[in-house]
């Protein structure tokens, strides 16, 4: 009679284990979830492939173009790369922080946590937290639109180039030459063009930095878009 009573007991409380974990996975607001998720692997993906980037558009500058930097502080090209990979670190380190905070308040305000909890009574503080993440969210999402804008102007550059490289093997003869002051890249009264028919240009057609860095640039595309959506 005694072993019956412990098989009973420990039937129940396997039972009360087992519904016990279903309703706390019951609670879990998966739309938060899934969203911190895509959030915080669009800004990893952005933050890591733009950082790589930029660090093989100042190799590809230096070792094909012959651009130097300044000697003295001035806003060049390299300048303006060293800042962006700042912001960049304080874009990683703000998203970390923010993803918490929204996946947080996603938990407590889901209709799941209702379920759980009773119907309990919202406070006037809790509706002004919830409409501040609200209205923050949409502030963050049309930032990122515009870093998404941004983020295709190298996407941009490099397929000009990379097609450049391909019509020089395809059109021989042909006299194509990339020209950094297109873009604003260096003054106007420098000339650093590189013209297909010289070696640099087919070094630099041909190097993994070209390749390399076209990639990450489109990988960072990739993770801006997936942050974007992830605040939709």
């Amino acid at each position: 009679i005694n072993t019956m009573e412990e098989d009973m007991d420990e039937g129940q409380t396997q039972k009360g284990c087992l519904e016990c974990c279903i309703k706390c996975l019951g609670g879990i607001p998966y739309p938060s979830l899934i969203a911190t998720i895509l959030l915080y692997a669009g800004v990893a993906l952005f933050c890591g492939c733009g950082h790589e980037a930029l660090s093989g558009t100042v190799t590809i500058l230096q070792n094909y173009f012959e651009v130097v930097r300044s000697p003295v502080d001035a806003l060049d090209v390299f300048t303006m790369i060293d800042i962006i990979k700042y912001v960049i670190y304080g874009i990683a380190s703000a998203f970390f922080v923010y993803g918490i905070l929204l996946m947080v308040e996603g938990f407590f305000t889901s209709g799941a946590i209702k379920d759980l909890y009773g119907d309990f009574k919202i406070t006037t503080c809790g509706r002004c937290v919830s409409a501040w993440f609200i209205m923050l969210t949409y502030i963050f999402m049309l930032a990122w639109l515009g870093v998404t804008a941004f983020t295709s102007l190298p996407v941009f550059i490099y397929f000009n180039i990379w097609n450049i490289c391909q019509n020089a093997t395809v059109l021989e003869g042909a006299t194509l030459c990339l020209d950094p002051r297109q873009y604003g890249i260096v003054p106007i009264a420098e000339a650093k063009t590189v013209c297909a028919g010289s070696e640099k240009f087919y070094k630099m057609c041909e190097s993994n930095e070209l390749d390399m860095t076209f990639h990450l640039f489109i990988c960072a595309l990739a993770g801006a878009g997936a942050a974007v959506i992830a605040m939709v």
